[in-house]
């Protein structure tokens, strides 16, 4: 008797659909947050990415078009440039290299580099780019390239999905378009 009377209430217990939205909710409504969060957060890196490759593109393009001799000056407001391009309260560093191929030794030379920013960058010399071959592009004996390049770090929105800050760097290169050469107050070559 007791033994059926448990059996009874089991298939009660079994039977019974009171509460299931609440259990299915409990289960599910965690895991809609965290893929809403996590798609939000997936979709700001890369357009964080995105605008620093667009303000890099930029800066390049600036930079290929100047006919007059650069100075402190200039770079510092090209950081400025970049900050505002990419809205940011100056946490990116931007580097600026012409770099020159030379035939005869079939290296790479740095004409000049320049940093604004504060982190991992320095300003490149001869050692730096000398055997690059697989990181610059192929140039003619003589030729120069703009090599603009910037970091910056995304630090993420939501703690629930990247737990670590993301390092974002960019690099551009492009040609000198309207001079021979670009130069920089107090180098010359």
């Amino acid at each position: 008797m007791l033994w059926l009377r448990l059996k009874t209430a089991l298939q009660g217990f079994r039977d019974d659909t009171r509460g299931s939205f609440m259990v299915e909710s409990v289960i599910a409504l965690p895991l809609l947050f965290w893929t809403i969060c996590a798609t939000f957060e997936f979709f700001e890196v890369h357009r964080y990415k995105s605008v620093r490759e667009k303000a890099t593109y930029t800066i390049a393009d600036m930079i290929s078009r100047e006919q007059a001799v650069v100075d402190d000056t200039y770079i510092d407001n090209t950081k400025l440039l970049f900050d505002e391009i990419t809205n940011d309260d100056g946490v990116n560093e931007l580097r600026v290299s012409i770099i020159r191929y030379n035939g005869n030794t079939d290296q790479y030379e740095v004409f000049w580099s320049e940093v604004r920013g504060t982190g991992p960058l320095f300003a490149l010399d001869n050692d730096d780019v000398a055997d690059a071959h697989d990181e610059l592009p192929t140039l003619s004996h003589g030729e120069d390239v703009i090599l603009v390049e910037s970091v910056s770090s995304y630090d993420s929105l939501f703690d629930l999905v990247l737990q670590d800050t993301i390092r974002i760097e960019t690099r551009v290169f492009t040609s000198i378009r309207f001079a021979s050469q670009i130069h920089f107050d107090g180098v010359t070559n």
